[in-house]
């Protein structure tokens, strides 16, 4: 006998549409309904039929071979063997995480294929492999942000089935996987919730349009959704971490705010399972209290994206004081960020024209996520230029020594490692001709505060997505093979030099903004770097105490206690012992 059950309040009738045909069910308690149907349905696609409408998939379907707005399909988790029982990964103190997005990191863009380069993850460092979102959304290809279906893994990835493997082959090159969920919307295009319930809300507003209703009437259920849907991934697929979309948006009134309840669920079904989890959040606020534990009125998140060290970094690199870079850019900007977390703790931001953040006071480094580059920095500019493409190689280097050598968890985005010549902008593949135009209309919209240049490429243009796709014949190219050596080399010097230490009381860091040098210091470690456009001595210390350790410029020397740095050039030097 098979049960299924559909939370409909707002229907006046349901039917279960199965084996041809519709079989009416039972209405239950607070909006639910009921149907037991003989038989094993395992293989057997079904759909829900509301007050005699159309067929629709279910809002908690775990499959949907073909498409959003087919038929269902039923997921027998017990089936599948785990062979990863000995797997434990490692705590975000010593990781360094990988973000990756399945449809560009290889040419045929699925699970299967990522599997082939989880060796060069694992040599080169990496402990946790983030993937941008992969439950699924309509069209062929996107970002994944436009999901609808959040407990169904995208067919043209390789569906559940290729979800569970690549995270078998991941746990089993002592790899975790960290998994991008999106809790604050729902895409336009197969989003049928509404019509079963009172998914969504008119109180708030969010920039993808109506909030989901976490706070209004009938939100129980919603809530109860999202929350089976975060510890779903951790309990039926093995993931090690969730990363939380924008949590910004979502918009929460109640006395346990939803972030609370996610974090401590995840948490107490992962060790039920004897493994551990953590929930990562990214948020505009640069508000400490999504780290604080419950009891002291926090939120419970073990740990947070830091938008103001990688604003801080490229607009130190690049020159760039457009949007939001206009509250960023001098080296002072950067020496707070390594220092104490946000550059804007409640200091006036000029962009925002108000007061933003608060102090980051007793958080530890590990608590924070950065980056030089991710999806969002680099896929929502114009034309999705990466660092490698604004800067000089030096630069690159620079922002490597300084992301690799912080106190915070680093994270590296797909091909950063070696300078991938791939652009990564926005693409997407709507069949509505209405909602593609919208699309296109949004991103020129978007970038008016910037003062890039150029034609925005079309999001639903082919060319546009198959240019993101990564050229991993590169690695072995020049000149990507040297920023391959260089990435190398620091994530080999930040493990055998516990530069992962996440102490910020320790991080010591002498700037001269008119001169453009910058130094880090952490413990016996010194990072010395030279962002002007001449050669000039940065005093270390007493002569005699130092040894080169890595150099971006053959040039590089030690000379009578200063280092001797050329024009776009960082030093990583030791204190003799």
């Amino acid at each position: 006998m098979s049960v299924f059950r559909v939370w409909a309040p707002l229907a006046r009738k349901v039917a279960l549409a199965l084996r041809g045909e519709r079989r009416a069910m039972a209405a239950g308690e607070r909006g639910w309904w009921t149907i037991d149907v003989p038989g094993d349905v395992a293989v057997e696609d079904y759909a829900y039929v509301l007050d005699d409408g159309d067929e629709l998939p279910d809002p908690r379907s775990p499959s949907q071979p073909d498409g959003v707005h087919a038929r269902s399909r039923r997921v027998d988790h017990a089936a599948h063997r785990w062979d990863d029982s000995g797997f434990v990964a490692r705590p975000l103190g010593a990781a360094v995480l990988y973000e990756l997005h399945v449809g560009t990191f290889t040419p045929e863009g699925t699970f299967s294929a990522a599997i082939a380069h989880l060796d060069h993850l694992r040599d080169l460092g990496v402990s946790h492999v983030e993937l941008m979102p992969v439950n699924a959304f309509d069209g062929s290809h996107g970002w994944g942000y436009d999901g609808v279906a959040l407990f169904a893994p995208f067919a043209p990835y390789g569906g559940p089935e290729g979800l569970k493997r690549f995270v078998a082959a991941c746990h089993a090159r002592e790899l975790a996987v960290v998994l991008d969920v999106v809790y604050n919307h729902l895409g336009p295009s197969g989003n049928y919730l509404g019509r079963f319930g009172p998914y969504f809300t008119d109180r708030y507003r969010t920039p993808w349009g109506g909030a989901v209703n976490y706070d209004d009437a009938g939100s129980d259920e919603v809530r109860r959704m999202v929350i089976d849907n975060a510890t779903m991934w951790v309990r039926d697929y093995h993931v090690d971490a969730l990363r939380l979309d924008a949590v910004h948006a979502i918009f929460d009134g109640s006395a346990t705010h939803l972030l609370e309840e996610l974090s401590h669920e995840v948490r107490t079904v992962a060790r039920g399972l004897g493994r551990e989890a953590v929930v990562i959040a990214e948020s505009d606020l640069n508000d400490p209290r999504l780290l604080r534990p419950s009891e002291l009125g926090g939120y419970g998140v073990d740990a947070q994206w830091s938008d103001d060290f990688h604003h801080a970094l490229h607009a130190a690199l690049t020159g760039e004081r457009h949007g939001y870079y206009a509250d960023f850019g001098t080296l002072a900007d950067l020496a707070h960020a390594f220092t104490r977390v946000f550059v804007y703790d409640g200091r006036y931001a000029p962009h925002r024209d108000r007061r933003h953040g608060r102090p980051a006071t007793g958080l530890a480094g590990d608590r924070f996520v950065v980056f030089l580059q991710n999806h969002d920095q680099v896929g929502n500019r114009a034309r999705g230029e990466r660092i490698g493409h604004l800067v000089s190689a030096g630069r690159v280097k620079i922002g490597a020594a300084l992301l690799l050598a912080s106190p915070f968890v680093p994270l590296l985005f797909q091909g950063e490692e070696w300078a991938a010549s791939a652009p990564f902008p926005y693409f997407t593949a709507h069949v509505d001709p209405q909602l593609a135009d919208a699309v296109r209309e949004g991103r020129r919209r978007e970038f008016g505060a910037f003062a890039w240049q150029g034609e925005v490429p079309d999001p639903q243009a082919s060319d546009t997505f198959a240019c993101a796709k990564l050229d991993w014949a590169e690695l072995e190219q020049p000149p990507h093979a040297d920023i391959l050596h260089w990435y190398c080399e620091l994530l080999r010097l930040r493990r055998d030099r516990e530069l992962s230490a996440p102490d910020l009381h320790s991080v010591r860091v002498d700037y001269d903004e008119q001169a453009q040098w910058f130094v880090l210091r952490r413990g016996t470690i010194v990072v010395a770097c030279n962002l002007a456009s001449q050669a000039q001595h940065v005093v270390l210390g007493p002569a005699g105490e130092w040894r080169l350790l890595l150099c971006s410029d053959a040039s590089i020397r030690l000379d009578d206690g200063a280092v001797l740095l050329g024009a776009d050039s960082v030093a990583v030097l030791a204190a003799s012992s």
